[in-house]
C-alpha cells in the first residue's frame, strides 16, 4: 500500500486529476441539471409561436429655405442627436400609432385586436350578495350593467394601440439621419405591411404637421395684417393732419420741414467750429507746457524757418572749427585764440536773440489762431441761439411732429415685413417640401426573428453547464466529510495513515463461514483490509522512528465511525506479528469492545482503578484474537475522573512494562472529555474519520483538543470503493494501490 505522499502539483494551483475526478463523481448531477435546462429550453422554443420582424428605413432630410429667404416663418432646426431622439419618440407615441391602428383597422385584427372588454366591467360588480341574487334571478352581472358602446370601442382601440406599440421598435441606424422602424408579428407579410404603414404614416405625419403649421401661421398673419394696415393708415393721417394744422411744408418728397433744415445746418457748423477750437486750444496748451518746462519748441512740425537763424548757425559752426584749430596750435592765452572766442560769443548771443524773437512770434500766431477760432465758434452759437429763439409752443410742436413721423415710419416698416412674410407663408402652405422619405421599404422576412432556436439552445447549453457545474461545486464544497488525502493534509495538517474500505457480509465470508471484522486481518493476511491495517501500524511507527510508540490510543469525533473496529484490528494485526498485545476498552460509556469479547460481566478497568481487583485479575486472554484484553468492568458515573487519576497512570506504567504493544479504545472526543485525559497517558493517537461523512469543521475543532505532537495521523474508515474512484486516479491508488493489487497479493 502506498504511503501518504502528497501530489507534486502546487496545492493552490489547478490540478487536472482533481478536476477529472470532480467531473467523474459529479457527472450525473451535472448532466441532470444540463438535461433539465435543455429540456425546458426545448419545450419553450418549440412551443413558442415564431415571430417575424420587418424593418423599413426612413431618411430625415434638412428643411431648405423657401424663396431664397434666410428668415422663414418656420424655423429649420439642425438634426442633431436630440432632434433624432424626438423623432423616435414621435414614432412610439400613442397618438401617432392610433392613426395607424384606425387607418389599417387593427381593432379587428386577430393578433393586434381585442375582444369586447367585459372582464373589466365584471370586476365592477357591486358585491358578492348582489351577484348571487342576480344568478338566482337568472341575470348575469354583465347584463345588469351593459357596457357603453363608445367606451367599448375606445378600450379596444387603446388595446390595439398598446399591442402595436409593444411590437414596434424605432432606432437610429448608424450615425446618420436614417431611422429604422421595425414591427414584429407572427405573420411575416403582416409584419412587412405594418412596418411600411408606420413608415408611410410618419412621412405623412411630417407633411401634415408642416402644412397645418403653415396654415395656422398664414391665418394668424392675415388677421395681423388687417390690424397693421389700419394702424399705418391712422398714423399717416395723423402726420398729414398735424402738418396741415401747423403750416409745415414738405420738400423733395421728404418729411423734413424748413425749420428743421436750418437747424440741421447750423448744428453742423457749430460742431465744426467747436472741433476747430478744441484743436487750437490743444496747440496752445502744448506750447505753454514746453515753455514752462524749458524745452525747445523748434522741434514742433509747424515752427517757422528763418534764413537769419540758419546763417548764424553756420557762422557758429565755422568759428567753432576755427577755435579748435587754433587751440591745437596755440595755448589758451594767445591773442588769436582770445579774439576767436570773442567772435564765437557774439554769434551765440545773436542766435539766442533770434530764437527768442521767432518763439515769441510763433506763440503769438498760435494764440491769435485760437482766439479767431473761438470767436467764430461763439458767433455760430449766437446765430444758432438766435435761429432757435422761438416760443416753447413751437418747440413742443416740432417734437410732436417728429414723434408722429417716427410712429408712422415704424408702422410702415412693420406692415411691409408682415406682408412679405404672409406671401411666403401662403406659398409654403401649398408647397410640399418633404422633411423625410422612405428609402428602404420593409420586405417579408424569410426567417423568424424570435425565438432563435440555435442561439437559444446554445445559451441554454451554456446556462445548463454553468448551473450544473456551479451546483456540483457547491454540492462538493458543502459535502460534510473528508474524501481525499489532500483535504485531510490541507485542513488538519496531519498525514493520512491508511484507508479502510467498507466490508460487506460477502467479503467477510470465507469458505462458507463469516469472520468477524476485527479478526479478518489474521484470518486473511493477504487481503486489502489486512494490508491497510499493516500500513496503519507502519505509519504509527514512522511517526517517531527513534522512539517507536508503544501505547496507542484510538479515538474519533463522533460515535459510529468504526474506531473500535480499527483499534481491535490494529491489536489483532500486531499480535499476529508476534507481539504481546494488550487491548484496553477505555470507552466506559459504550463498551462495544468488551461486548465483542463477551466480558460484560467480568471485572475490568473500572474495578482495577477502584482497587477492587488487581490489574492481573482484571486482564483476560482471548484465544481467537490472540490478544490480552482489559475490559471496561463495572459501571461508573465519573469515567473522566477515573481515567485521569493517579491509579490510571500507575496502571498504564504497569501495562507499558508488561506488554509489547498497548491499544486503548477511547470514547469519541466530540461529546466527552475522556480522550483528552487518555492522550496524556498515550504515546500516539490514531484519529479515525468516517470517509465522506463526518463534518470537516467538527473534526477540525475536535482534533485541536488533542496534543499536536502525539497525533500520529488520520485513518479513513468505511470507505466506499466505487465512490472513492471518482476522486481521481491519485486518490484511488492511495486507497487501493494499482489495479493488479488483488491479483498480486491474493493470487
Amino acid at each position: 500500500m502506498p504511503t501518504a505522499i502528497r501530489p507534486t502539483e502546487d496545492e493552490h494551483g489547478f490540478d487536472l486529476r482533481e478536476a477529472i475526478g470532480f467531473l467523474w463523481r459529479q457527472w450525473i448531477f451535472i448532466t441532470s441539471i444540463l438535461g433539465a435546462v435543455l429540456f425546458i429550453a426545448a419545450v419553450y422554443v418549440y412551443s413558442e409561436t415564431p415571430r417575424y420582424t420587418a424593418t423599413a428605413q426612413v431618411l430625415l432630410e434638412l428643411q431648405h429655405e423657401v424663396a431664397g429667404k434666410q428668415d422663414t416663418i418656420l424655423s429649420t432646426a439642425d438634426l442633431d442627436f436630440a432632434m433624432v431622439e424626438s423623432q423616435l419618440a414621435i414614432i412610439k407615441s400613442t397618438v401617432f400609432l392610433q392613426r395607424v391602428v384606425e387607418k389599417l383597422g387593427l381593432v379587428s385584427d386577430p393578433e393586434f385586436g381585442s375582444a369586447p372588454p367585459q372582464a373589466q366591467y365584471a370586476a365592477q360588480a357591486p358585491s358578492l350578495f348582489a351577484r348571487i341574487r342576480s344568478a338566482l334571478l337568472g341575470k348575469s352581472a354583465a347584463s345588469a350593467r351593459p357596457v357603453p358602446e363608445n367606451e367599448e370601442v375606445a378600450s379596444r382601440v387603446m388595446h390595439s394601440v398598446q399591442a402595436l406599440k409593444g411590437a414596434t421598435a424605432a432606432a437610429r441606424a448608424g450615425q446618420g439621419y436614417v431611422l429604422a422602424i421595425s414591427v414584429t408579428s407572427t405573420d411575416p407579410a403582416r409584419a412587412a405591411k405594418l412596418a411600411n404603414a408606420v413608415a408611410d404614416a410618419y412621412v405623412v405625419e411630417k407633411l401634415d404637421a408642416r402644412f397645418e403649421a403653415a396654415k395656422r401661421a398664414s391665418a394668424w398673419l392675415s388677421d395681423r395684417l388687417v390690424e397693421l394696415r389700419q394702424q399705418l393708415r391712422d398714423s399717416e393721417e395723423a402726420v398729414a393732419q398735424f402738418r396741415s394744422d401747423h403750416g409745415f411744408v414738405e420738400r423733395s418728397g421728404t418729411n423734413v420741414t424748413l425749420n428743421q433744415q436750418q437747424l440741421s445746418e447750423l448744428n453742423s457748423s457749430v460742431l465744426t467750429a467747436r472741433a476747430e477750437v478744441a484743436q487750437k486750444k490743444a496747440r496752445v496748451d502744448l506750447l505753454h507746457s514746453i515753455v514752462d518746462k524749458g524745452g525747445n519748441i523748434q522741434g514742433l512740425p509747424d515752427f517757422p524757418s528763418s534764413p537769419v537763424l540758419a546763417s548764424l548757425n553756420q557762422q557758429e559752426a565755422n568759428i567753432s572749427q576755427k577755435v579748435a584749430d587754433l587751440v591745437r596750435r596755440y595755448n589758451a592765452g594767445h591773442p588769436l585764440v582770445v579774439n576767436v572766442h570773442g567772435e564765437l560769443a557774439d554769434v551765440q548771443r545773436a542766435i539766442v536773440e533770434e530764437t527768442r524773437r521767432l518763439t515769441a512770434k510763433f506763440a503769438a500766431n498760435i494764440e491769435t489762431e485760437y482766439e479767431l477760432a473761438k470767436a467764430r465758434s461763439d458767433s455760430l452759437e449766437r446765430s444758432l441761439r438766435e435761429a432757435t429763439g422761438q416760443s416753447n409752443v413751437d418747440d413742443k410742436t416740432a417734437i410732436t411732429l417728429r414723434e408722429l413721423e417716427r410712429t408712422a415710419a415704424v408702422n410702415k416698416s412693420l406692415f411691409e415685413d408682415f406682408l412679405q412674410r404672409a406671401k411666403i407663408t401662403q406659398e409654403q402652405s401649398t408647397f410640399e417640401a418633404r422633411d423625410s422619405r422612405v428609402i428602404t421599404p420593409a420586405l417579408s422576412p424569410g426567417a423568424p426573428s424570435s425565438p432563435k432556436k440555435g442561439q437559444f439552445m446554445i445559451l441554454a447549453l451554456i446556462a445548463g453547464l454553468f448551473l450544473g457545474v456551479g451546483g456540483a461545486v457547491a454540492k462538493d464544497k458543502l459535502s460534510g466529510g473528508f474524501a481525499t488525502p489532500r483535504q485531510v493534509e490541507d485542513m488538519l495538517q496531519v498525514p493520512l495513515l491508511t484507508s479502510v474500505n467498507v466490508m460487506s457480509s460477502r467479503d467477510l465470508t470465507v469458505k462458507g463461514k463469516t469472520i468477524p471484522l476485527p479478526l479478518y486481518a489474521s484470518a486473511m493476511p493477504l487481503s486489502r483490509f489486512s494490508e491497510a491495517i499493516r500500513t496503519l501500524r507502519s505509519g504509527i511507527q514512522m511517526a517517531d522512528v527513534d522512539n517507536p510508540p508503544k501505547v496507542i490510543q484510538v479515538t474519533s469525533t463522533v460515535p459510529h465511525e468504526g474506531k473500535t473496529t480499527v483499534g481491535l484490528s490494529l491489536a489483532v494485526s500486531a499480535a499476529f506479528s508476534g507481539l504481546k498485545v494488550l487491548f484496553i476498552d477505555a470507552d466506559l460509556r459504550h463498551t462495544s469492545a468488551t461486548s465483542f469479547f463477551g466480558l460484560l460481566k467480568a471485572k475490568g478497568l473500572v474495578d482495577a482503578l477502584l482497587g477492587k481487583v488487581s490489574p492481573e485479575e482484571a486482564i483476560a486472554f482471548s484465544k481467537d484474537a490472540n490478544v490480552w484484553v482489559l475490559p471496561a468492568g463495572s459501571k461508573t458515573n465519573n469515567p473522566a475522573d477515573l481515567l485521569s487519576s493517579n491509579r490510571m497512570k500507575s496502571l498504564m506504567e504497569h501495562c507499558r512494562e508488561t506488554f509489547d504493544y498497548v491499544v486503548i479504545d477511547s470514547p469519541p472526543i466530540g461529546p466527552v472529555i475522556d480522550p483528552v485525559a487518555l492522550s496524556q497517558l498515550s504515546d500516539s493517537v490514531v484519529y479515525v474519520v468516517r470517509w465522506a461523512a463526518t463534518s470537516r469543521e467538527l473534526i477540525q475543532q475536535s482534533i485541536k483538543r488533542l496534543p499536536e505532537d502525539k497525533i500520529a495521523g488520520v485513518v479513513f474508515n468505511l470507505l466506499n470503493e466505487k465512490a472513492a474512484q471518482k476522486y481521481g486516479r491519485y486518490a484511488y491508488q492511495y486507497y487501493y494501490g494499482s489495479r493488479s493489487y488483488k491479483k498480486y497479493y491474493e493470487g
